[in-house]
């Protein structure tokens, strides 16, 4: 099935306390942008493969972006915009984009920049067959609801999971769910939230503990430590 693939770069960093948009923050030498780019290139030789790419970014860093692309070298059109003001915004311009002719789109934050392409492969893989599908991993932690700085409830953490990038949908109901989020004026802090509420199924495919996002600067070190790990 052909798919087209978005990467979510368009964020701030501020978190992160970075004087570059956080995708482009480097980590052992490397942006977090081309880890992604290096991964999906990895996802276009296997049994669903990528067959466009839609980059979001923030502005004036379209050039930084398509330097990006050039080196990884990844042999498949694409496509470089300007993200939104929200998360959503820049995922419902990027599927704008993306080619009627694709029947999956994979979703993906380019402030993870260790996901596998194994993950990318078993999301597109579950997506075609149940219509979507998120890397996830199972909470681990016990949950307290808090309010006014004490607990007011213990949540039960069995069948808990914690959502991740990336997530793969048929394109024709991911258009819908952002369709239908303009309309009613939905906001949501994932796709799948969004394509939940339209009553079409998701599948949950186990990922990594390491499949970590990139907020803070403790994020960031995690993941310079894992990496450092990898390479020795």
């Amino acid at each position: 099935m052909k798919a087209s693939a978005i990467i979510v770069a368009a964020g701030s960093g501020v978190r992160l306390g970075s004087k570059v948009p956080k995708a482009f923050v480097k980590i052992g030498g490397r942006t977090m942008l081309s880890y992604s780019l290096g991964t999906l290139r990895q996802v276009s030789s296997q049994a669903h493969s990528i067959d466009e790419m839609v980059i979001t970014v923030p502005e004036g860093f379209e050039n930084a972006a398509r330097a990006e692309v050039a080196a990884a070298g990844l042999g498949v059109p694409v496509k470089i915009t300007i993200g939104g003001i929200e998360r959503q915004d820049s995922v419902r311009i990027a599927l704008g984009l993306t080619s009627a002719e694709s029947e999956l789109v994979i979703v993906h934050d380019a402030a993870r920049p260790l996901a596998t392409a194994a993950i990318f492969e078993a999301c597109l893989s579950a997506a075609a067959r149940a219509g979507g599908a998120i890397a996830a991993i199972p909470v681990s932690d016990t949950l307290k609801r808090v309010a006014d700085g004490a607990i007011s409830a213990t949540i039960a953490r069995s069948g808990l999971w914690q959502a991740q990038t990336p997530q793969a949908f048929r394109r024709d109901v991911l258009v819908a769910a952002h369709r239908r989020a303009v309309t009613e004026g939905i906001a949501a802090t994932d796709d799948a939230d969004l394509v939940e509420r339209t009553g079409a199924r998701v599948e949950v495919v186990e990922a990594s503990t390491n499949n970590i996002k990139i907020t803070t600067a403790s994020d960031l070190a995690i993941v310079e430590a894992i990496i450092a790990s990898l390479s020795s």
